[in-house]
């Protein structure tokens, strides 16, 4: 993934970031409407979603963003810079999700009716907003619609075998 200008090039787009605080993060852009994600660690580490409905559009030459709201009411705003291994992102948590992550942490698309009941049992305001630089470390284009990509749960030394090639998702 070198040098990447469109939005034709971002899809497919497998990253591993960490952001400034410590955060590891997954995304793979599956499609221009659809994302896949793990969260290898922080608050919610352990989460994993797959077929997360989103907005991306190109800011510029390079420069993408993705945005979308979870069944959990948490908003996501990533702003992508691959040529340069960096991003932006805002998390802004509802209150409920902050006081209680563990409910979150699980593999999302099996539990919606859970995320929407504890969406409405609990608080949603105030949200809590984190805002993070972060540095890519891994970028590989997997194609678009790679059902391999993010497949599985994350677990200890999964990123250290998707960094060294010992765990690939291409044919």
């Amino acid at each position: 993934m070198e040098n990447i200008k469109d939005l034709e090039e971002f899809i497919g787009g497998h990253f591993i970031y960490t952001y400034d605080n410590g955060w590891n993060y997954e995304l793979y852009v599956k499609n221009e409407n659809t994302i896949d994600y793990r969260i290898h660690s922080g608050m919610v580490g352990g989460r994993w979603v797959r077929d997360q409905e989103v907005h991306i559009v190109k800011l510029t030459d390079g420069v993408f963003k993705v945005c979308w709201t979870e069944p959990t009411g948490t908003d996501v705003s990533l702003d992508f810079i691959p040529n340069e291994n960096k991003l932006h992102g805002v998390i802004f948590f509802p209150k409920w999700v902050h006081e209680h992550p563990e409910i979150t942490v699980r593999y999302q698309n099996d539990f919606i009716p859970l995320m929407e009941e504890s969406r409405e049992k609990y608080e949603t305001y105030p949200k809590y907003v984190v805002p993070e630089f972060g540095k890519i470390f891994f970028k590989k284009n997997e194609g678009a619609n790679n059902e391999k990509v993010v497949s599985e749960a994350p677990y200890e030394g999964m990123i250290e075998k998707m960094v060294s090639g010992e765990l690939s998702f291409t044919e």
